[in-house]
């Protein structure tokens, strides 16, 4: 097994065993924090693909800022010792029928393609100063206006997490 071979077993495994504590964890902070993980085991595996700009993009926005925001809203609008209750086995067995059709169409699919394989040369590679200027154009395929949404979005939900936390009086 070569050393990329190794890395990428690591990484496939820390992203399942952290997306299954994610979602079955009965503690929001801490399910917070199984989501980092994933988001950066989700950045290691862009690094082994050399996709570095896909990976820092990853470790800033989404292990940097979306998850720091999810931990400052968790511990501004709820009690951390709390326990989020167990669901009912009315609710798992419909869930988990849910999940298990969904990752056998997706396993089902991905087979099925027919994944075509091109050689890129160095020189019909896409350029760093163009993929800046698509980062920071507001035109047809410019990434500069749905920036500035989503930052107004998150920005109104901390404002009302924090309206929600003042009001509730214990």
């Amino acid at each position: 097994m070569t050393p990329n071979q190794l890395m990428f077993a690591i990484f496939s495994a820390v992203i399942i065993i952290f997306s299954i504590l994610t979602v079955t964890s009965r503690r929001i902070l801490r399910a917070a924090t199984f989501l980092l993980f994933v988001l950066v085991a989700t950045g290691g595996m862009y690094f082994l693909l050399r996709f570095n700009f896909l990976a820092a993009i990853q470790l800033t926005l989404y292990a940097g800022g979306i998850v720091v925001l999810i931990i400052f809203s968790i511990l501004l609008t709820s009690h951390i010792g709390e326990k989020l209750e167990k669901p009912e086995l009315k609710k798992i067995i419909p869930a988990f029928l849910a999940a298990a059709g969904g990752a056998l169409i997706t396993i089902a699919t991905i087979l099925q393609y027919n994944f075509p394989v091109e050689v890129v040369s160095m020189s019909e590679r896409t350029n760093i100063r163009v993929i800046a200027k698509s980062l920071i154009s507001t035109e047809k395929f410019g990434y500069a206006l749905p920036f500035e949404v989503i930052s107004i979005l998150l920005l109104a939900a901390m404002v009302g997490a924090i309206i929600l936390a003042k009001k509730r009086k214990d």
